[in-house]
């Protein structure tokens, strides 16, 4: 089974007043969501159910991320749990996947996820999830015996690593 950690795109903080929970991506996210898009839609094992936090920078990468996996018509899950939540409580909320789910994503912040990728991994294997940054494990147990340290990470990339092609 695959699992796909995904930190959202780079958001806009220069809205005075606006909510860090209503804060849209800026131009960097924007630039960057196409390729990644992209670059999902090539990848094996397209995720087929996709957890997202519920705030604004989530919901639209989400969206985008649902757009490279259509391949295998993803449903859309938002739950306001996984705004800004610890690796606890996303552990919690991917537990609750469908078993007949093969192929998942979660879309959600930091630093939570970057913790999440290492205590899934059992060490740390990142410094940080970027954003828009993707991390693949390899399950292999049912969803709801996922445990931290019960996963390989299989895949490590973001805008940056991706470069100026999608490739």
């Amino acid at each position: 089974m695959k699992l796909w950690l995904i930190r959202h795109a780079k958001s806009d903080w220069s809205v005075p007043g606006l909510s860090d929970f209503a804060r849209p991506l800026n131009a960097r996210g924007l630039r960057d969501a196409p390729r990644m898009q992209a670059w999902l839609a090539r990848q094996p094992d397209a995720a087929s159910w996709i957890w997202s936090s519920d705030a604004a920078r989530a919901r639209a990468t989400a969206d985008w991320v649902a757009a490279g996996f259509a391949s295998a018509e993803p449903q859309l899950v938002l739950d306001h749990r996984l705004y800004l939540a610890d690796p606890d409580t996303l552990l919690g909320v991917l537990r609750e996947t469908p078993a007949s789910e093969r192929s998942i994503a979660l879309v959600a912040h930091n630093p939570g996820l970057t913790d999440l990728v290492n205590r899934l991994a059992g060490s740390a294997v990142i410094d940080n999830l970027p954003t828009f940054g993707v991390a693949c494990f390899e399950v292999g147990d049912a969803w709801v015996d996922l445990r931290f340290g019960g996963a390989r990470l299989e895949t490590f990339i973001s805008p940056k690593r991706l470069g100026d092609d999608t490739e």
